[in-house]
């Protein structure tokens, strides 16, 4: 039988990492990736197959199959959750055909909590956690492009490196993923939250792309204030930090090519939904619940829930 690897959500996170994925597995015999996808992004997959534009060239891929009907790929090894965080309860039923008892489930959503909501709504299934750097688009139905130079995807589970996760860590890497197996992926997720919380918040508060956040005076304290907030949140919660996590986030801001900003901004100017909730208003949850003030984060927050 051979392996199933599932990549649900096929925009700019799933259509890069699923379609290097997709790409060295079609000429193996003992893996199958399939995509779910909808609407008109799925049947551009299905009759051209995807396009994926990077720093370096381009190139297209046909997964085994791709679908919204995913009772058509039975149960899987491997799900890979790549949708908004906002459709993570209905991602989750949705996938219910493909999820049985040896089933793990690798979310790569944005937020802190993710690899918890999906334990319960799923009790006994196996799911990993993950994190990503990536500036990634779908820019149009069938073609995904990424930019920036940023690929990094971290994932771990509980710190260990069982048979499966070294598996995955091959067949990652062998697919031309910048991938790393941690020991200490709960840290690394705070990390990336911290960065993403920040960036995609003030980005849409401020409407300017990445770098802006910091060559403005008021930006700038405003950005710093955030950072300074859900690192009180993060040290509340029992993350350790291996170095300066403020001065290590401003630097990799400032690492980012200007005119890039934040998927959440983008879906604000497009009039979209928004993982506000999960990027900006869990902040303010968690710092109630621990007793940590963040007055800059309900100051956004109010602003752009009005929007």
């Amino acid at each position: 039988m051979k392996i199933k690897v599932v990549v649900a959500g096929i925009g700019g996170v799933g259509g890069y990492y699923g379609g290097l994925l997709s790409r060295h597995c079609q000429n193996r015999e003992d893996i199958d990736v399939y995509f779910v996808a909808r609407g008109e992004h799925l049947k551009k997959i299905q009759e051209n197959g995807l396009k994926i534009k990077t720093e370096t060239g381009e190139f297209v891929t046909k997964p085994a199959l791709a679908t919204n009907d995913v009772a058509e790929i039975g149960v899987a090894d491997y799900i890979i959750l790549c949708t908004k965080s906002y459709d993570l309860e209905s991602t989750i039923a949705q996938l219910q055909p493909c999820v049985g008892s040896g089933t793990v489930i690798l979310p790569l959503l944005n937020g802190a909590d993710i690899s918890e909501r999906i334990r319960h709504l799923l009790p006994g299934t196996e799911v990993w956690e993950g994190c990503v750097y990536i500036v990634g688009r779908l820019i149009e139905p069938g073609v995904v492009e990424s930019s920036g130079g940023l690929h990094d995807l971290f994932f771990g589970y509980d710190g260990s490196d069982s048979e499966r996760l070294l598996f995955m860590e091959r067949l990652l890497t062998d697919s031309g993923i910048k991938a790393n197996l941690s020991r200490n992926i709960r840290m690394i997720i705070w990390r990336k939250f911290i960065f993403i919380s920040t960036t995609a918040s003030l980005t849409s508060y401020f409407n300017v792309g990445f770098r802006d956040l910091l060559t403005d005076d008021k930006r700038r304290e405003t950005t710093l204030n955030f950072m300074r907030e859900v690192s009180a949140v993060a040290a509340s919660e029992g993350v350790v930090f291996e170095h300066d996590i403020i001065e290590t986030t401003i630097k990799h801001i400032e690492r980012l090519p200007f005119g890039t900003t934040a998927s959440m901004h983008s879906d604000f100017q497009g009039g979209k939904n928004t993982e506000l909730n999960t990027l900006t208003k869990i902040v303010i949850d968690l710092g109630k619940r621990y007793g940590v003030a963040t007055p800059t984060y309900v100051q956004v927050y109010e602003e752009l829930k009005s929007r």
